[in-house]
């Protein structure tokens, strides 16, 4: 005999069942049009008329219709999901950058999916790319300027997109980058118009592609020029890397104009010439890289060049969605900065 709840006591209620949000034949049925329809202007078919488009999309509003991306994945192939690698760092440059492309996809009607890595070994590379790829995206941006984050590319699948920012500059296709040997151009002849014989470098980590780039410029720059070019001080892009160049610029009298490769380099320098009674530009002109929010406000203001960090996403996103609805890797592309002027330069005393 089946047991029977206690006199009194109500009979247990299976839970409810959750509310199905609106279907796509929902849409279809309040648009009165066909599934197939709606499903076309979900997919922004050209074979719409604009009436009917309207209908429909007044249709989904009303009824707050959401499109299921995954069940789409499914059947197109594509989850209309831009995938960025990326690496772990609060650097400005690269951060810059992904909230740029986050910007342009969400403008162009794409989400998305970020991995974010520690290590920029080729496994890590290769892992995150995998990630992405079980995720049927319709493109991976990869902001890892390393050579070995480059060297991961190479094995990626060639069916689906892959656009490297701030790579590897030999590149013929599949890259758009600052161009950062004109940046540098403009920084160093910045420095010689004012007066100064010669310019120092204090460069980024060797293995970066824009510290490369950059003292690239510079030293094609001096050559051009004329002028002689001193030895490179090699740094990181820390502000205390640029603190320990910074006194051993104090100690060399010669020294009168430098080109520092990023911003927090060119902080940190500063900082170092103050302490030893020096100023910025009495002693040492100074020109930085990336103008950081906070350049305009230093003591005193820096001059600095500025990268376009929103062309670059959005040439970036273009070439994703040119290379997967066209195909073929577009072309390298290298989008000029520009110099900002403000106090740090004057004319050698």
């Amino acid at each position: 005999m089946a047991a029977s709840s206690p006199v009194g006591e109500p009979r247990p209620t299976a839970p409810p069942r959750p509310q199905r949000g609106p279907a796509m034949t929902d849409v279809a049925r309040l648009a009165g049009v066909s599934h197939q329809t709606v499903s076309r202007v979900l997919n922004a078919h050209p074979n719409v008329a604009e009436t009917t488009r309207l209908r429909v999309q007044a249709a989904m509003n009303e009824l707050g219709y959401r499109p299921n991306r995954a069940a789409r994945a499914l059947v197109t192939g594509a989850s209309q999901t831009i995938g960025v690698v990326t690496q772990a760092t609060p650097l400005f440059g690269p951060v810059r950058l992904r909230t740029a492309l986050e910007l342009a996809a969400s403008e162009a009607g794409f989400d998305v999916s970020t991995a974010s890595i520690r290590g920029v070994d080729r496994s890590s590379v290769e892992a995150a790319v995998e990630r992405h790829l079980a995720q049927r995206v319709d493109g991976i941006v990869v902001i890892v300027p390393v050579v070995s984050a480059q060297e991961a590319l190479d094995g990626v699948r060639g069916d689906v997109p892959v656009v490297a920012i701030d790579g590897d500059p030999s590149r013929p296709s599949g890259l758009v980058t600052v161009d950062q040997a004109e940046g540098a151009r403009l920084a160093t002849q910045h420095l010689l118009d004012a007066g100064h014989r010669t310019v120092w470098h204090v460069s980024g980590p060797p293995d970066w592609f824009d510290s490369a780039g950059r003292a690239a410029g510079w030293r094609e720059t001096l050559d051009a020029a004329g002028r002689e070019v001193p030895p490179v001080i090699a740094a990181d892009w820390t502000p205390e890397a640029g603190y320990r160049a910074g006194q051993m610029l104090a100690r060399m009298p010669e020294v009168t104009a430098v080109f520092a490769a990023n911003d927090h380099l060119a902080l940190g320098i500063t900082k170092a010439l103050r302490d030893q009674g020096l100023d910025v530009p009495d002693r040492i002109s100074l020109v930085g890289f990336d103008d950081i929010p906070e350049a305009g406000f230093l003591s005193p203001p820096l001059t600095t060049v500025r990268p376009d960090f929103d062309a670059v996403a959005h040439q970036a996103l273009q070439a994703i969605l040119g290379w997967r609805d066209h195909g073929g890797a577009p072309a390298a592309e290298a989008v000029p900065p520009t110099l900002v002027q403000r106090d740090s330069v004057a004319a050698p005393r």
